[in-house]
This record gives structure tokens, sequence and C-alpha cells, in this order.
């Protein structure tokens, strides 16, 4: 976690974006931990059906989709993951005892998120363009962190407990974020010289500059939420998005769910253009 990273800009490519022609790329988009359900869910209801996203050559991961990315690509098969996170319940986190006690948490969490919402739009108001809110989100981001370190080792932690393999995996995988210093895009895959849970953590921290070595990430989303330019080249490429900038907070559960059954309705008419 102490490593000085050799991110990508993500316009100079990778040494495993070599001549795409003839292969296959997955896309996994932000979208928070319902979005992360949701691709599970229709990557396992796929699988089911016969039609297997996982064998994908290059997969790209984004925020939730880069945790999407490494736990499919962590030898644990889609139907594991999608049964462990439909059990995984939600547990409101109560301050006391008492029947309001879970209902007052569950407001703490609303307004967190409002309170971002409303700091982030503010900012992308006042942009002139996407690589001028890059530069604002990641000037607002550090003078917003007073941190010594302490949120990195928490949310790093976090990260590692959602991961089946910390390790990169043999198959090609892109991890987005973006320098919050100078707000360009990076990428990470297994040669940057930056540990899996350190990438997806980074990618994935959407408030808080995530600290690797002298360097600071923010959420790879603030780039674009899909970056399926990424897959450029590519024969094949399939992009999931989870919202379609419809929502960004539907319930977890419900979202694994839906996300299975799009996977096995849709199983017919991908296997076709997959295989």
């Amino acid at each position: 976690m102490n490593t000085t990273p050799s991110a990508s800009d993500s316009s100079s490519g990778t040494s495993d974006r070599r001549d795409g022609s003839g292969r296959r790329a997955l896309v996994l988009a932000g979208g928070g931990a319902a979005g992360n359900a949701w691709e599970l869910g229709v990557i396992a209801g796929l699988c089911e059906a016969g039609v297997d996203l996982t064998e994908a050559d290059l997969i790209v991961g984004t925020s939730a989709g880069s945790t999407a990315a490494a736990q499919i690509t962590s030898g644990m098969p889609p139907a594991e993951l999608y049964a462990a996170t439909t059990a995984a319940a939600p547990r409101p986190q109560t301050a006391g005892a008492g029947p309001d006690a879970g209902r007052s948490a569950g407001r703490t969490a609303v307004a967190s998120s409002v309170n971002y919402l409303e700091w982030s739009n503010e900012i992308i108001a006042s942009a002139s363009d996407a690589s001028d809110m890059r530069r604002r989100m990641g000037a607002a981001a550090l003078e917003k962190d007073a941190s010594d370190g302490a949120a990195t080792t928490r949310w790093h932690n976090i990260v590692a407990s959602r991961l089946t393999s910390h390790d990169w995996p043999e198959q090609a995988v892109l991890i987005t974020a973006v320098d919050a210093r100078t707000g360009q895009p990076v990428t990470f895959d297994r040669t940057s010289g930056v540990g899996l849970v350190d990438a997806v953590a980074a990618s994935t921290s959407s408030l808080t500059p995530y600290r690797i070595g002298e360097n600071r990430y923010l959420d790879g989303g603030y780039r674009r939420n899909e970056n399926a330019d990424l897959a450029t080249g590519y024969a094949r490429v399939i992009v999931l998005s989870p919202f379609g900038g419809r929502s960004r907070m539907p319930q977890e559960c419900q979202a694994a769910h839906g996300g299975h059954a799009q996977g096995l309705a849709l199983a017919e008419r991908l296997g076709e253009f997959w295989r």
C-alpha cells in the first residue's frame, strides 16, 4: 500500500492492450454498491444461460465496476458471487437501543449521500468541460482532506474484505482512476507496480483522495462512468452500465436480482454476439 505507482495515462495504453482483432472486451461501469450487485447479477444470469462474460480478453473496471472486475477474475464462479451478494442482507448500523435507532442510522446515510451529491453537483456545474471538472474535483477533494492517512488505511481494509483474491489475475484487467493533484486520468494493471486492492480502492474513492505512495487518487468515474474507449480495437465489446443516468441509489439486493433476471433474458441475444 506504500509503493509509488507507475500508472498509465488512459490515452497511452497498456501492455495488455495489443491488437484486439477478433477478441472480446467487457466494460464494467460505476454505480455504487447497487451497481456492483447488478453487474454481478447480470454476469451470473448470463453465465447460467451459457454466456460467460468472464472469458473476456480484456476487462475494464471503473469505480464499482473495478470491484466487480476483481471479483469475477478471482476464480470464484459467477453463481457463487451472485449468491454471496444476495445473501448479504444490509445491516443497519445502530447508534443505540430503541425503536428509532435503525432509522436514525438510515437518515445519517441518506444525509451523507445528499451532501456528497450537493458537493459534487456544484463542482460539476461550475466546470467548463470534463478536464476542468476533474481538476476542480481533485482540488476540492484535496482541500477537504484533513486525514493523516487513516482514511486510506480504513478504505484499503474495507476494499480488501470485499475481494476474494488480492492478486492481479493473469487475465488483462484495467482499473481506472483520476490523479487528484493533476486531474489526469490514469489506469492500473498488473504491470503498474500497484497492488490490486490499492487499484480498486483508488478507483472507488469518490470523495476522500486515496493515497498510494506520494500520489493521491480519486474515483475512476470522474473520467467517465463507463470508459469504454479503453476497449478500442476489440472486435466485440459488451458494456454493463448500471444506472443509465436515471439513479445512483437503488436497493442493493433488488439490483442483484434484477441484474440476474436481465442476464437470463439477454443470454439468447448476446450469446451469438459473444461467442
